[in-house]
């Protein structure tokens, strides 16, 4: 019976899981799609393309545009991310960690559903790659210093 429990169990979470991710990609891509036709409906990013701007104007426009572009640059990346996460979930590789490949917990994916890490592995890498970052930068400083 304990066999049964744990495979209903293993569905519900694919399910789950799988409408969570569907949603948030929908969300996305309706984010991205929608900006991309205000774009093309409006010419430019920030749409004020038949406008005249004094130098502070046309800065702040082109700053504007800039803050768009990226922030529908980071929505298509993370599109991106939810897709390969869903790929992920239908090859059975997905909720479990690339490091430890123990669970990642519930509440973890619900925050960041194409976490690819548990928590404590994440961590474990971030302090990694800071300390590479701190050595080069020593290794860099040391350069100068030979001179």
């Amino acid at each position: 019976m304990a066999a049964v429990d744990s495979k209903q169990g293993t569905r519900s979470r694919y399910t789950e899981l799988k409408k969570m991710l569907d949603e948030r990609r929908r969300e996305l891509q309706a984010a991205v799609q929608g900006k991309m036709r205000d774009v093309r409906a409006e010419g430019t990013w920030g749409g004020k393309q038949s406008e005249v701007f004094d130098a502070v104007e046309s800065s702040e426009a082109d700053i504007q545009d800039e803050l768009e572009f990226a922030l529908i640059q980071m929505k298509s990346e993370t599109l991106n991310k939810v897709t390969d996460a869903l790929a992920r979930l239908e090859q059975g590789d997905y909720g479990n960690c690339f490091e430890c490949g123990e669970e990642i917990a519930e509440k973890r994916l619900r925050a960041l559903p194409f976490a690819v890490r548990c928590k404590d592995c994440e961590e474990a890498r971030e302090i990694a790659e800071q300390r590479e970052r701190q050595a080069a930068r020593r290794g860099s400083a040391s350069l100068f210093l030979d001179m």
